[in-house]
């Protein structure tokens, strides 16, 4: 019951719109304006097209943050984030001269009591409808979402933070609101870590705020059973640092791909761009598959497209497949690199699926050879993350080779995420025993699987030890990833329920996912088929820009004075 872009993520934010939004627009028959801040107007961007909207009687889509021009005959529907930023914004559009015939307005989430009362003080005539509709997260793909927020790394792992403890409340409210989208009400378990407190504090959180929003908007009855579980970045070190070859993972590696836009150079010149998301099917077939698959899979291709005369559908072709192919350094052409990309993925076993008994071999050829400093650091990081830390000599004798000298903090700022750089004598127990999967592999350099693949697995196996993994609810649901309903969850049925008759189980990083974790939820969906896979963070993260966000754990907030603006946007 693998979702797909029909049934995902996308599709159910879209319908909660509709249901909402725009049931309430269809009580008119006038034509209306839509007035977005910049979450919301990126959170329709993933979810439907304008024509979508237009179909809808709305004709004009604005920013809220702009000057607008005044349209006192039209009725404007505002669908914004509880900010004070945005409610002052609306207010301004009323509080001396209207520049609307009315309002309709909705929130992304439960708008605070001043911010109300403010409205309602200089706008309340104006007002026709006020609701919140619970959707203030990003639905990234059909089984992926994020909170849109890749500054929360910096608030809560950085010594120098001040608002750690409002990022997480953030961050709780947002995965309350991805609940109540999917109409679920989840037992709360979490990865315990002696050394890190964020994924117990933020279960906490979580868990009392579904009590509270439960009791007070929705009925415990009829929500389906479901089970989130909340674990840190520094769970899984290894993952966001080791060149994947997956084709999705590969491609955000190695491509300056912004917003799932990838633009190249057509053979005459001419800017071209193609949009990596699942509006494509040809994207969404190959984008987790082995990058020999790919290679092996787009000639067929061609002569399969060739054959019918016909274009493929979505905005990439064969041909945009190609060009993106061989912008990537590990394209066979490029050898030198390819090699070393291979190194990259040897840290953890080698072509026999052994565990590589001395990582300094590995090593060395990486620090003898001119790559790339990123590319250094990275192989430096899995060579200290293999032994589960290193010594002080032999740490600064790697950063001499490495030549960053004056900017060790790529290095040993992981201290923040609780991952091992110098060796001490605790370190040892730190490791997860992994599940062998030496027999499954078809690729000799596919050995590793990132460790959120073993507790998805374990969770739905219904496997998990409580001792690592607590249930932060005093009486959690009994769960077996089967779809057997509790007694805590009584069953209803409804159209969600009858395409998936089984469970959901929510996974949460605090810090951050990687393409190759995300590929994780779909494969154990497709496994396992009676429970569903979703997973989640802040953000999506390149090996890249997390070891920028790494060494910028040092700088203090007056340093970071765009982190506010990314948190807002």
């Amino acid at each position: 019951m693998a979702a797909s872009s029909e049934y995902g993520l996308k599709t159910i934010v879209w319908k909660r719109i509709k249901d909402t939004i725009i049931t309430d627009c269809r009580k008119s028959e006038v034509w209306k304006i839509l007035i977005l801040d910049p979450f919301t107007t990126k959170l329709l961007s993933t979810c439907c097209k304008m024509s979508d909207l237009m179909s809808e009687k709305i004709t004009i889509v604005e920013d809220l943050y702009k000057s607008r021009e005044p349209v006192p005959e039209m009725k404007a529907i505002y669908f914004m984030t509880p900010t004070a930023k945005s409610v002052d914004a609306f207010i301004d559009d009323f509080k001396i001269k209207p520049k609307y015939k009315g309002a309709y307005v909705y929130f992304t989430d439960y708008c605070p009591d001043e911010l109300f009362n403010n409205m309602k003080l200089y706008c309340g005539k104006h007002i026709r409808i006020c609701k919140e509709i619970n959707i203030w997260f990003m639905p990234q793909e059909a089984q992926v979402f994020t909170c849109d927020n890749p500054g929360a790394f910096q608030s809560i792992y950085s010594p120098h933070s001040q608002d750690k403890k409002k990022t997480l409340e953030t961050l709780a409210d947002q995965l309350v609101s991805l609940c109540a989208t999917l109409d679920e009400y989840p037992g709360v378990r979490y990865k315990k870590d002696n050394s890190m407190e964020n994924a117990k504090i933020l279960a906490e959180l979580v868990d009392n705020k579904l009590v509270l929003g439960y009791l007070n908007i929705f009925s415990l009855q009829g929500k389906t059973q479901a089970q989130l579980l909340i674990v840190e970045r520094g769970f899984d070190p290894v993952s966001p640092i080791l060149h994947e070859l997956t084709y999705q993972a590969m491609a955000y590696d190695l491509i300056d791909i912004q917003n799932d836009i990838y633009r190249y150079k057509s053979k005459d010149g001419s800017e071209k761009q193609a949009f990596l998301n699942e509006d494509d099917m040809l994207w969404v077939r190959l984008r987790h598959k082995h990058i020999a698959e790919v290679l092996e899979q787009i000639p067929k291709m061609v002569k399969e497209i060739s054959a019918s005369k016909k274009k493929p559908d979505g905005k990439i072709t064969i041909n945009n497949l190609a060009q993106m192919m061989k912008k990537m350094p590990a394209f066979p052409s490029n050898t030198c690199v390819f090699n070393f990309r291979d190194k990259l993925c040897k840290f953890s076993s080698d072509v026999e699926g052994v565990k590589v008994k001395d990582p300094m071999r590995t090593l060395l050829p990486v620090l003898l050879n001119p790559y790339g400093i990123y590319d250094k650091i990275r192989a430096v990081l899995l060579y200290i993350f293999s032994l589960n830390g290193t010594t002080d000599e032999n740490l600064s004798k790697l950063i001499q080779h490495v030549k960053i000298e004056d900017e060790r903090e790529f290095i040993l700022n992981w201290k923040e995420l609780g991952v091992p750089i110098i060796t001490t004598p605790i370190n040892f127990s730190r490791k997860p025993t992994r599940r062998d999967r030496s027999q499954g592999e078809t690729y000799n350099l596919s050995r590793w699987t990132p460790v959120i693949k073993d507790v998805m697995e374990d969770a739905v196996e219904n496997k998990l030890d409580t001792r690592d993994w607590p249930h932060q609810s005093e009486n959690p649901a009994a769960w077996n990833g089967s779809g057997a309903v509790s007694a805590r969850q009584k069953h209803k049925t409804s159209s969600q329920d009858e395409r998936r008759t089984g469970s959901r189980l929510i996974v949460f990083v605090i810090g951050g996912i990687t393409h190759s974790e995300m590929r994780c939820a779909y494969e154990v969906t497709h496994a396992v088929k009676s429970c569903e896979v979703i997973i989640g963070s802040s953000h999506i993260l390149t090996p890249n820009s997390l070891l920028d966000d790494i060494k910028a754990l040092s700088k203090h907030p007056m340093e970071f004075f765009t982190i506010d603006e990314r948190s807002n946007a």
